[in-house]
């Protein structure tokens, strides 16, 4: 049975996550802000670090988004420099109740909610923490953990006429009997880490007439002439992580790029490339949670400097306006951050956690949005002010509750499975 507690093993990877996020990402967090597109190179030294610890058999350093090293994974070290993308991330199966434990995913989602009360804009830049990591982790042959395990992965899924609906992804692959090569075309949008990351993963379909049973994954080097970076979004947060467009354009990859099998199983439908977002969508909200818990703590500051007391022992409807609201809103994080280590503990002990992922997404991102602006209120004018980071942390949260599935989206699924229904037959 799950312990909500935060684990004693995890508090020095903790403490090691909010010191980086303190020291590191915060004192720079506006300065790419304002110089969007540029790369942070003070996180290539980061990166050097954790990755230099981890060689060396030492506790990892402090930041991750599934990095796939993957060799120590119930380590507590392992989640800060690569956790979710190991191999326990997939959340399938059955766990032993005897035997459950707390494992790389709970840890990661732990570094992640720290690292992003730092700046999330920054945590994804970190060379090597790429959401695409967590994809290959989630289906990869050991072949190809061996070949891919480490290197910096985006992941490439929304197109110009499909966002929200995965499965009407219009990129193709094509089988070349000839060379065994997999031939893609398309257009994708809304890259992070695009052009920065080593690897894109693809999602692109083998048959279109299939619908989503025919959709696959595929890990393309970055350096691939059929893959041409196309522009970088100018966006409203998260603007110290680059967001790329590329057009595919007869892209050759080897037929050991395509994740999972090859064979169109339409009963069991896009399943395993759907595997991927078990294990982002956990992050994600983490992420959310991360950036909710900076707006809370500074508000609170705020408030106590205006004389405003928040009482904890005092019944809500006997305190000042200002004083509930905010206690209003931090039982809303607690419940998201609660929720998110819940999909993360179950992924840990095999359990399947496709509705708790979605859960803890759907409310973690709503939340993260919503503490936000109720902060921005609560503090007035000094919270639109740039000389704090409240308002840009209200620029940032807002896409943790789009990318990885909105908001909406998230609904329909936890519908679905809760009521037994089919895509077809809830939309």
């Amino acid at each position: 049975m799950i312990n909500l507690e935060t684990p004693k093993k995890f508090k020095p990877l903790i403490g090691q996550a909010h010191t980086v996020a303190q020291e590191v990402l915060r004192p720079i967090a506006r300065k790419y802000d304002t110089a969007e597109h540029a790369r942070p190179k003070e996180l290539d030294f980061l990166a050097a670090i954790l990755n230099g610890m981890e060689d060396s058999g030492a506790t990892s350093g402090a930041g991750a988004a599934g990095a796939g090293k993957g060799k120590d994974a119930d380590k507590p070290g392992a989640a800060l420099n690569g956790g979710a993308a190991n191999g326990h991330a997939n959340g399938n199966g059955s766990a032993d109740p005897a035997t459950t434990k707390n494992g790389s995913n709970l840890s990661t989602a732990l570094s992640i909610m720290e690292m992003c009360w730092g700046d999330v804009g920054l945590l994804l830049s970190i060379p090597g923490q790429g959401l695409g990591n967590s994809a290959i982790a989630a289906v990869a042959s050991p072949e190809q953990l061996e070949e891919f395990g480490g290197r910096w992965a985006a992941m490439a899924i929304t197109e110009p006429e499909s966002g929200s609906d995965s499965a009407s992804i219009r990129t193709t692959a094509e089988l070349d009997e000839a060379t065994g090569e997999y031939i893609l075309n398309g257009e994708k949008i809304y890259v992070t880490a695009g052009e920065r990351a080593e690897l894109v993963v693809v999602w692109a379909t083998l048959d279109r007439s299939v619908g989503r049973a025919a959709i696959k994954s595929f890990i393309v080097e970055r350096s691939n002439p059929g893959m041409k970076l196309d522009r970088l979004e100018h966006k409203l947060g998260i603007r110290a992580s680059d967001t790329a467009a590329f057009i595919l354009q007869d892209c050759r990859v080897p037929a050991s790029a395509l994740l999972g099998s090859p064979e169109v199983d339409v009963k069991k439908g896009f399943g395993g490339v759907m595997q991927t977002f078990d294990n982002t969508r956990p992050l994600v909200a983490a992420m959310a949670v991360g950036c909710a818990k900076a707006c809370l703590e500074f508000t609170l500051e705020r408030l106590n400097e205006a004389g405003v007391e928040v009482d904890y022992d005092k019944p809500i409807l006997s305190q000042s306006a200002a004083a509930a609201k905010y206690l209003a809103m931090e039982a809303e994080y607690d419940a998201a951050r609660l929720l998110t280590m819940q999909a993360a503990w179950m992924a840990d002990n095999r359990k399947p956690n496709s509705v708790q992922a979605s859960i803890a997404k759907a409310k973690a991102g709503r939340t993260g949005t919503d503490v936000a602006f109720g902060c921005i209120e609560l503090c007035g004018a000094i919270g639109v002010t740039e000389t704090e980071l409240l308002e840009k942390w209200a620029r940032d949260v807002k896409i943790l509750d789009i990318f990885e599935g909105t908001q909406q989206i998230q609904l329909l699924i936890i519908a679905r499975q809760l009521l037994g229904r089919s895509s077809a037959q809830l939309k």
